[in-house]
């Protein structure tokens, strides 16, 4: 089966800072990621992926020095134009600087970024949250927000089910803007409230006809997964937004942490056994060449 993979990550530590690989304590809600303090290139990415028959993918934004975003795209640019890989970029860009229309126009001058993806994730629980505040609820970021349609390029929305009606009120009223939520979602709260409320955001936002999203993830939020436990969410995910805005994605190499890239794309192909030839092309590779214009 012909794949595109719609969110992975490279980093080269002598070129590109990471503050979150340069932390002393690599610990995160799934637990240590002190595996993934290295570099991560093309060749290990091809490596990752041999045996599938990848097409091409897109390579997120992965929390570079946010003192100079542009160093990433830059060189990834310059990696792409060596190997071919990667096929697309979504950068990083923050919409509650002063300098977010100039920001966005550098990234302007690559001509693989397909979008912006800023980290969203807020939680009253420490060791969930991303941020120090809730943006979706800043005024200076929803208003810099509206910058995003003037370049025509989608945004990669990484949150918490807690922020999901937010965001579908950002959605509703970008309707000119692709939103592609990240990870499932991420059902991190195992709960029986836990659950529902991450049933009930995603159902909230899969009522926005602009937001599609990416099934990936889920080793972050069961990191002893296995096919027949992340089945329920891929399903209702599925069911939720329907097969036309849903997408299959790695995160490597994070979720490399969990499982290797075979075990994981055997896990989705198990999962919609029973769907059509032209179902399972949407979700591995047509919605991903159509959302990020591939």
């Amino acid at each position: 089966m012909k794949i595109i993979d719609p969110h992975h990550h490279l980093w080269d530590r002598s070129k590109i800072s990471y503050p979150w690989l340069d932390e002393e304590d690599k610990t995160a809600f799934f637990g240590s990621y002190a595996p993934l303090d290295r570099n991560y290139l093309v060749d290990d990415y091809l490596a990752d992926t041999q045996q599938q028959d990848l097409q091409a993918c897109v390579h997120l934004q992965a929390e570079c020095d946010h003192q100079d975003p542009l160093a990433e795209t830059r060189w990834l640019s310059e990696v792409a134009a060596e190997h071919g890989l990667p096929t697309a970029i979504v950068a990083y860009a923050d919409f509650s600087r002063d300098d977010i229309q100039a920001m966005l126009e550098q990234h302007c001058e690559f001509e693989r970024v397909r979008g912006i993806r800023q980290i969203l994730n807020y939680h009253d629980d420490p060791a969930l949250t991303y941020t120090d505040a809730n943006l979706l609820e800043d005024e200076k970021w929803l208003a810099n927000f509206g910058l995003l349609s003037r370049f025509g390029w989608s945004f990669d929305l990484q949150i918490y089910y807690q922020q999901m009606k937010l965001a579908a009120r950002l959605a509703c009223r970008h309707d000119d803007t692709q939103f592609i939520l990240n990870h499932t979602g991420m059902p991190v709260e195992r709960s029986e409230e836990g659950l529902e409320g991450w049933w009930n955001g995603m159902r909230c936002l899969a009522s926005c006809d602009n937001v599609a999203v990416k099934i990936s993830g889920l080793g972050m939020t069961d990191p002893e997964w296995t096919t027949r436990s992340i089945r329920p969410f891929v399903l209702e995910t599925i069911e939720l937004f329907g097969i036309e805005r849903c997408m299959f994605a790695s995160n490597f190499p994070v979720d490399s942490l969990f499982s290797d890239y075979d075990t994981l794309y055997r896990a989705y192909r198990d999962i919609t056994s029973d769907f059509s030839n032209g179902e399972r092309s949407h979700l591995f590779r047509d919605n991903a060449a159509r959302f990020y214009r591939l």
